[in-house]
């Protein structure tokens, strides 16, 4: 298939598209760059061995999508592209409705246009909240606590109306928990770049010594060791999800909802140990106070999945540090090195 991947210079789009690329797929890479560089399509294309299309293209801008997909034969969208902080997003509302939310309906509207009838929706599990019990599963009812989750929630009640409207469309979005980790090679991992919080990125500034400490946020929550709790799954394993969302999306028209994770929990703490284990890299640490917006602790009910699709999480948190550091190591500074 040809595959619109929207923000696929970020971080899970660039992985979910090397992913693509090895399993035979033509991938079409949309990006605005905002959060992600062009060296990204660069080294996506030295880990796949192929050439990969990409457009410099912001979402909203539904002329510039319209040009792309008049170029090529797109079969299926999956949609990356929005912004992502939960912190900025509470300093910043209005900019994550317009980008995410404006973004997707934009999308939309041009792919029905185009007579383009499938799409996989990155959505999240901060949709959930923190009023449920744990592990969360996908019919508990939203709870979001920050514009960012939200922003996703909107677009995935946009995605169903849509649905609704168009009988013809057909619509996954999967929740999926804290993606970490890295391509396997080493040279495709995490880069951001302006405002960014991930722990992991941090994580292996720190280890390598390009900062003094990592702030902990958060040392009060109701968990064991008070860091928040979330459920880390490989990068790698979401890109796979989203393919093998692909091969489902002709199941049956209408919107569906589905979680990707581990279905284990990790504290702050318990991955900082973890790493420093794997790597044997110590990672000098402060504790801090709670950020707006951030709950408890996050874990995933991945049954569904699982019985849908037949399709687990396979690789465990000790591949997630090693192919993390791999990566920071090879490439210290970004793409650049």
């Amino acid at each position: 298939m040809t595959i619109m991947v929207t923000g696929g210079a970020g971080y899970i789009g660039s992985h979910t598209c090397a992913d693509l690329l090895a399993h035979g797929h033509d991938v079409v890479v949309v990006d605005d760059f905002s959060n992600s560089t062009p060296e990204a399509v660069d080294a996506l294309r030295l880990v796949s061995g192929r050439d990969v299309a990409s457009y410099r293209a912001d979402v909203r801008d539904g002329a510039a999508l319209g040009e792309i997909f008049a170029a090529h034969p797109i079969d299926t969208v999956i949609h990356f592209a929005a912004k992502k902080s939960v912190p900025e997003s509470v300093q910043v509302p209005l900019d994550y409705y317009d980008v995410n939310v404006a973004g997707t309906a934009s999308l939309v509207r041009s792919m029905t246009e185009h007579g383009v009838r499938r799409i996989v929706f990155s959505s999240s599990c901060s949709i959930y909240g923190d009023a449920h019990p744990e592990p969360l599963n996908e019919d508990d009812p939203p709870g979001p606590t920050n514009p960012y989750a939200r922003s996703k929630l909107i677009c995935e009640q946009l995605l169903a109306d849509a649905c609704v409207a168009s009988t013809d469309l057909s619509a996954i979005a999967l929740r999926y928990f804290n993606p970490v980790g890295a391509h396997p090679s080493g040279d495709l991992g995490e880069v951001p770049t302006g405002h960014f919080d991930n722990l992991m990125p941090r994580l292996c500034a720190v280890a390598a010594g390009q900062a003094d400490k990592l702030q902990v946020f958060g040392t009060d929550y109701p968990t064991p060791d008070g860091s928040a709790i979330r459920d880390y799954v490989h990068v790698m394993d979401v890109a796979e999800a989203h393919r093998v969302a692909i091969d489902h999306l002709d199941d049956r028209a209408g919107m569906r909802l589905l979680n990707v994770g581990t279905g284990t929990g990790v504290s702050v703490l318990g991955l900082i140990d973890a790493f420093t284990r794997t790597c044997g890299v110590p990672v000098p640490y402060a504790l801090a106070g709670r950020r707006p917006g951030d709950v408890a602790s996050l874990t995933a009910d991945p049954s569904r999945i699982a019985a849908q699709w037949g399709w687990r999480a396979s690789r465990d948190v000790t591949q997630m540090c090693q192919d993390a550091w791999r990566f920071a190591v090879r490439h210290p500074v970004g793409y650049q090195a």
